[in-house]
């Protein structure tokens, strides 16, 4: 019987890859209006201060998806001032996506039909814990929400046994009683069955398998929209 279901976030729940992209046009402007830099600039400069700082903390490190700490290195290397422009791209950044952004479709119904059946609802996701509130809360699922991961407080990211062995527990239940749902193949659907949970791979734009995936072959249940998770859980029951 399943007792829990977890929820990635970005680009899960939400299409993080809309909203980023308009968060980044936001910033743009900004960045040309108030900082005289051309968005060229800007982007390649972007990039480059989100390499050095992933190489800097490693990847294992909820620090690295920081807007602040990119904006705060991106305005120091300019010579820019901090004050009051790290606050205002922050701002200018997420509200933009936020704004831009909504629900995927079938989400809400969803985790009303999974709390209609008695089933509880966690959220296991990368990033820091604030901003993954104000999209929960922005989006609509806050009310669904038993009870959350990030990768900030679990201190690794997914697929890293220790965070999914914090969801099992917060869960209270057995691996197997958890179905664990996110649009990353290796680290929600594989990083799940790999610690006996329910691994599904959320799959709407029909991404093609990464190279070898053959060797997860039957461990993990793909869906193409929120309508089929449903009846899929009803057969684990």
């Amino acid at each position: 019987m399943i007792k829990e279901v977890i929820f990635d976030i970005d680009n899960t729940l939400y299409s993080y890859d809309q909203g980023h992209g308009e968060g980044m046009k936001a910033l743009c402007a900004y960045v040309e209006e108030q900082l005289e830099v051309e968005t060229e600039e800007f982007l390649a400069m972007v990039k480059q201060t989100n390499q050095e700082i992933t190489e800097r903390l490693g990847t294992d490190n909820a620090s690295i998806h920081s807007r602040s700490i990119r904006f705060q290195n991106l305005l120091e290397k300019w010579g820019k001032p901090l004050f009051p422009h790290v606050q205002a791209m922050y701002h200018v950044y997420w509200d933009t996506l936020l704004k831009a952004s909504g629900p995927e479709p079938g989400a809400i119904a969803c985790m009303q039909e999974l709390k209609a059946m008695g089933i509880r609802i966690g959220i296991g996701t990368d990033m820091t814990a604030m901003m993954q509130y104000e999209k929960l809360s922005a989006f609509g699922f806050a009310p669904f929400v038993n009870h959350i991961v990030t990768s900030q407080e679990a201190g690794v990211e997914k697929p890293h046994t220790e965070f999914m062995r914090l969801c099992i527990k917060k869960a209270e239940a057995r691996p197997e009683e958890c179905v664990f749902v996110g649009d990353n193949f290796r680290k929600d659907a594989c990083g799940a069955s790999a610690c006996g949970m329910h691994g599904v791979w959320y799959n709407p734009k029909e991404k093609k398998l990464p190279e070898g995936a053959e060797e997860f072959a039957g461990k993990y249940k793909e869906i193409r929209h929120f309508d089929e998770l449903v009846p899929y859980i009803r057969t684990l029951a």
